[in-house]
């Protein structure tokens, strides 16, 4: 998806004068989130196949406070691009 997805958006996010380091970033977390939360969620599915005992609906309950701390941190990102941009701007 994010080599469907990246070619589009990347002229567009240069064009509006974004840092596209910031952007790599984003798209990053992004992907990250995208694998812990329904309906793709491909972590909780290898973790239910893994760990048979544990129900779907628990692993994905116990997901939760991660998922609320992804959305905290792209918030962050959103909201101070430099965060992002510190250790590249140090090289």
């Amino acid at each position: 998806m994010i080599t469907l997805t990246v070619p589009i958006f990347y002229p567009i996010v240069a064009a509006q004068g974004f840092d596209l380091i910031w952007f790599g970033i984003f798209v990053v977390v992004i992907t990250e989130v995208s694998y812990i939360t329904p309906p793709v969620g491909m972590n909780a599915f290898v973790l239910n196949t893994v760990v048979r005992d544990v129900s779907l609906r628990t692993i994905f309950s116990g997901l939760i406070p991660f998922v609320a701390m992804d959305i905290a941190r792209i918030a962050l990102l959103i909201a101070f691009p430099a965060i992002a941009l510190f250790i590249p701007s140090m090289m």
